[in-house]
């Protein structure tokens, strides 16, 4: 299940409706982060966290995390966060689950963390969709239920993810889950396998062998 983990990823997008007329201060920002001018950057975020823009307050919460600043602060991280996700910023509600289940506080919290791949995985990131659909399968942060681990597996296939897929075809190979069925299986292995899963094109050949035996 390790390759399914989400990490932290910085926001190099800068555009969204809510902060159109900050994108140029945005823009500047991420420029002077991706040039390795952390001082500038950490300045120019600020200046923007100060007026409330919520891909400022998340970038400058992952400078926190990352030890980016003089004196980095997960607590303010997680203020930061909180605030982005509070205007709908979804990457600011997956940087809490992984905030959360890292311990980047202390001491992991795997329900927190649930709570917050939930939202996000409800608000459509691939990221969340599979840290909730492991929380599941797993039993790890929130009760162990196949039937969701199925159903956000699903999501996240669905959204492209690679992993995601070869999982959801494992589950209807072995009926965990979902009502075993080989055909759809075959199915998710072959989307699988044509986005690159390296073990995918293994299941195929057996599948196929096994359906090809079928009465």
């Amino acid at each position: 299940m390790a390759r399914l983990r989400p990490s932290f990823v910085f926001a190099a997008a800068v555009l969204l409706l809510s902060t159109r007329a900050m994108a140029g201060p945005l823009e500047l920002a991420v420029e002077a982060y991706e040039a390795g001018d952390l001082t500038t950057a950490a300045r120019s975020f600020s200046a923007l966290s100060a007026k409330r823009v919520p891909l400022a307050d998340y970038n400058l919460a992952m400078m926190h995390l990352r030890g980016e600043l003089p004196k980095p602060n997960p607590r303010e991280a997680k203020r930061l966060l909180e605030r982005a996700a509070g205007h709908g910023l979804v990457r600011a509600e997956l940087a809490l689950g992984q905030l959360y289940e890292q311990g980047a506080l202390g001491k992991p919290d795997l329900a927190s963390s649930t709570v917050w791949y939930a939202r996000a995985a409800e608000h459509g990131s691939a990221d969340a969709q599979v840290a909730l659909a492991t929380a599941y399968y797993l039993g790890r942060g929130a009760t162990l239920d196949m039937k969701q681990a199925a159903h956000w597996f699903r999501a996240a296939a669905n959204g492209g993810d690679v992993g995601a897929q070869y999982l959801l075809a494992s589950m209807y190979e072995t009926g965990l889950g979902l009502p075993a069925d080989l055909r759809l299986a075959r199915y998710w292995y072959d989307i699988a396998a044509r986005n690159g899963d390296e073990a995918a094109p293994s299941k195929l050949i057996e599948l196929d062998r096994r359906l090809a035996a079928e009465p």
